[in-house]
């Protein structure tokens, strides 16, 4: 179907088609652990293999998608995750810039309008790992890093649908908040897992049975690799198999981190609260820092425009009640770096 054709209500971002939204929005959920993924979900989509593929080919390389494949969760296997910040002055930033995201560590990296103008998030598969890659950071650039460890995970679920509104992943909206989850037991990587990771961390084959292609490179089987990852996806070291959308490509060009400072007795309950609401993708508890950072309570907001992600912020607000004394929301301005987790060769 052509753009012409589409119905007169519905508008699609520049470059992408209507089976390029049905596509992405079917791909960020997840992938099939079967033989042949791409029939499946081509047979759902009423789409052909090969043109499905091609699709997903184009959609990579025109950086409508940044990433397709397995979704780590590194904390789940004993590592750690360290959301860090600088105050780059402006005349360093690129240089700056080039010394962060050069560490495989920094899976992703923002410009956020904030006297922090640099975030970025630092993933190891020890702690030990993590923390050295914050020093590392520091001696390079002559800067002090901010690192906020997360102490408590409300909610993680990306999904930025382009044909309708849509259910999050695994929440609705609620009003009061969920019951606590029990903490997660951590999975030890096996040799294998590590071979696994490394062969799927920078993204799936794109053929016909990718589960296969990776088998290959491992020296394994595809039913020994279907395997082992429906059993990190049920241990939640792999968050999902899916699309990672570029939000600014999709029209979610407004992004913020709203980050909140919440009466610390309450913060656990209203964290899970905030976590469960439409527009938050992310929310978790982390350090305050005397004398820089205030806030407790981070939970990401995305929409097309500043308004609606103001607005989001302000219904946040309404929930957080009396319990809130004060919060800011810094908007994206750029992506830096968004590759995910990269294991160090050897580790």
């Amino acid at each position: 179907m052509r753009r012409d054709d589409l119905p007169a209500d519905l508008r699609l971002p520049p470059g992408i088609e209507l089976d390029d939204a049905r596509l992405i929005d079917r791909l960020q959920r997840s992938l099939p652990l079967t033989e042949r993924p791409f029939t499946d979900v081509a047979a759902e989509l009423q789409m052909a293999e090969p043109q499905l593929i091609e699709r997903l080919h184009r959609l990579l390389k025109d950086g409508v998608l940044t990433r397709f494949g397995p979704l780590y969760h590194i904390e789940r296997a004993g590592g750690q995750f360290i959301l860090a910040a600088l105050q780059v002055p402006p005349e360093r930033y690129a240089e700056v810039t080039a010394l962060v995201n050069a560490l495989p560590e920094v899976a992703h990296n923002y410009r956020r309008e904030h006297a922090l103008n640099m975030w970025f998030v630092i993933a190891a598969e020890t702690p030990e790992a993590a923390w050295a890659a914050c020093d590392q950071i520091e001696a390079a650039t002559g800067l002090p890093v901010h690192a906020f460890p997360k102490e408590r995970e409300y909610f993680v679920g990306l999904y930025l649908p382009l044909l309708a509104k849509a259910p999050r992943l695994d929440a609705a909206t609620a009003t009061t908040a969920p019951s606590p989850r029990p903490a997660p037991v951590a999975t030890a990587l096996t040799a294998f897992d590590r071979q696994l990771i490394a062969a799927t961390q920078s993204g799936l084959p794109l053929v016909p049975r990718p589960y296969d292609t990776v088998a290959a490179v491992i020296g394994s089987s595809g039913a020994a690799v279907r395997a082992r990852l429906a059993e990190l996806l049920a241990a939640g070291v792999v968050r999902r198999i899916a699309a990672v959308p570029n939000h600014y490509r999709l029209g979610y060009t407004a992004n913020g981190m709203s980050v909140w400072d919440v009466d610390d007795a309450e913060v656990d309950r209203l964290g899970e609260l905030i976590g469960s609401q439409p527009g938050v993708s992310h929310c978790y508890r982390r350090p305050r820092k005397p004398g820089v950072w205030r806030y407790n309570l981070f939970a990401m907001l995305h929409g097309h425009t500043r308004d609606e992600v103001l607005a989001q912020a302000e219904v946040l607000a309404q929930l957080l009640g009396p319990a809130h004394r004060a919060h800011e929301v810094l908007f994206s301005s750029a992506i830096l770096k968004k590759t995910g987790l990269r294991l160090r060769q050897g580790s």
